[in-house]
């Protein structure tokens, strides 16, 4: 009896652990991979001034988000629906209290404020410091010493997943920056189809001609160059823009703009956006 009593205590001390080190990890996750985002200060306006709705539909749409990052790259391996919503979970949650306690800290929130403001510049740095925890795995997990661990399969939906993911937390940054649209105001059409075809040529060769770890595009049968070129890369670039759109619309960058205005600011953001994409299986 004792013996067994000393095993479950045992088992329960390893679990613990093991806890405290996936936590450990997910904070380190959200504190590094966040940083650049903590300490701009378009960023900690946002969270003061941003559309409220705006703001609670981007965070609405974190968890979902995150169930498919936690099913491909979690912070552990997963074993159904359930696991996943408690990896989002602590996730969000690590990326809460990160974000609330580095703003403190850097002195951009303080209990004078009103409870609106304080919450809404939680909330929006939330958003890619949760990203960040959940990158932790991929990044910070421990692996064999001898061989890297199995990769997951991916399927296609997925690849478009971790791509929308890449683009997101490249351009979220940028997105708010005065810089975006400055750029977007002295750039003339052949500019942006330059840049356009220059970054469709970068998203081919820098994820699937080259090879990277964690690509499956070279393994799919029967699909030569032009079938990849249209499936991933170009679909890849459409999934950026999109993704550049709607950041730039939450953050307000889009109001009283013309069409023209609309599609060059978004063009120009594509450009961190869509290496995020085509990196996104290398990074994450």
């Amino acid at each position: 009896m004792a013996s067994l009593d000393g095993c479950i205590m045992t088992a329960a001390s390893e679990g613990v652990s093991g806890f405290l080190v996936e936590v450990g990890r997910a904070l380190g996750g959200a504190v590094i991979f966040s940083v650049p985002i903590f300490m701009t200060m378009e960023m900690w306006e946002l969270g003061a001034t941003m559309d409220r709705f705006r703001l609670a539909l981007m965070v609405a749409l974190l968890l979902p988000l995150l169930l498919g990052l936690s099913r491909y790259i979690g912070l552990e391996e997963t074993r159904g629906i359930g696991q996943d919503l408690a990896d989002s979970f602590l996730a969000i949650a690590v990326g809460f209290v990160c974000s609330g306690g580095i703003l403190l800290l850097l002195g951009t929130i303080d209990f004078g404020m009103g409870p609106d403001e304080i919450a809404g510049k939680i909330g929006l740095q939330t958003v890619p410091a949760s990203i960040g925890a959940m990158l932790a795995r991929s990044q910070f997990g421990q692996r064999d010493e001898d061989s890297d661990p199995p990769e997951r399969q991916t399927s296609y939906g997925a690849e478009m997943l971790l791509m929308a993911a890449g683009a997101l937390f490249l351009s979220f940054s940028v997105a708010p920056t005065e810089e975006v649209t400055m750029i977007a105001a002295q750039t003339t059409v052949w500019h942006l189809i330059v840049l356009m075809l220059l970054l469709l040529v970068a998203m081919h060769g820098f994820v699937y001609s080259v090879r990277f770890r964690g690509q499956e595009v070279s393994q799919v049968e029967g699909v030569g160059f032009a079938g990849v070129f249209l499936r991933y890369t170009i679909v890849g670039y459409a999934v950026a823009f999109a993704m550049s759109l709607y950041v730039l619309w939450s953050f307000g960058q889009l109001e009283g703009e013309g069409l023209r205005a609309i599609v060059t600011t978004t063009v120009v953001l594509s450009f961190p956006a869509a290496l995020g994409a085509a990196a996104a299986r290398l990074i994450l």
